[in-house]
């Protein structure tokens, strides 16, 4: 298989099944939906579109190196999302490429339930920017149309971590 035809297929396959099994690599001053708590809470709680942007800019990171052992850091252990996520940056860097510049415009984010260890969103964004990179290879991913996906995050030792994703409205 030629490298074009390889491209073209990565290429097909990330809007396919959508490189963002959670969210793509964040950042950028894409609007969210402000979120309402108490003074009290406010003092000590993240607000969760905070919470995603530090999230994508670290899975970036891990697409970027091409590191699967980093990327599992920010999925629970068992997590279905992290599983596929770590599959599909293999099968990348198995072809000699990664994925680099990835960011993700937020264009809302909305707590649905909160507890200690427990916090589910519902996440509306798109991928804004990314570029497959590998010997002799340098191609913009495509952008793609916003989707809506419930995020399940539980907290395990100071950190929250994805723990579900799925189709808004689902689970």
């Amino acid at each position: 298989m030629s490298r074009k035809t390889l491209l073209l297929a990565l290429v097909v396959a990330v809007t396919a099944t959508g490189l963002r099994v959670s969210w793509p690599a964040a950042t950028g001053p894409a609007p969210a939906e402000p979120v309402r708590i108490s003074a009290a809470r406010a003092a000590t709680a993240p607000r969760p579109v905070e919470v995603v942007r530090a999230w994508d800019a670290r899975r970036a990171e891990a697409w970027a190196r091409g590191d699967p052992g980093l990327l599992a850091t920010l999925y629970t252990p068992g997590s279905v999302a992290g599983r596929r996520d770590r599959a599909m940056l293999l099968a990348w860097r198995s072809r000699g490429l990664v994925v680099s510049e990835l960011r993700t415009q937020l264009l809302a984010v909305r707590e649905v339930s909160r507890s200690r260890s427990t916090w589910t969103l519902r996440v509306t964004d798109r991928l804004a920017a990314g570029v497959a990179v590998g010997p002799g290879v340098r191609r913009p991913l495509p952008v793609d149309a916003a989707s809506t996906r419930t995020v399940v995050l539980r907290r395990l030792e100071g950190q929250w971590l994805v723990a579900s994703v799925s189709a808004a409205g689902v689970g």
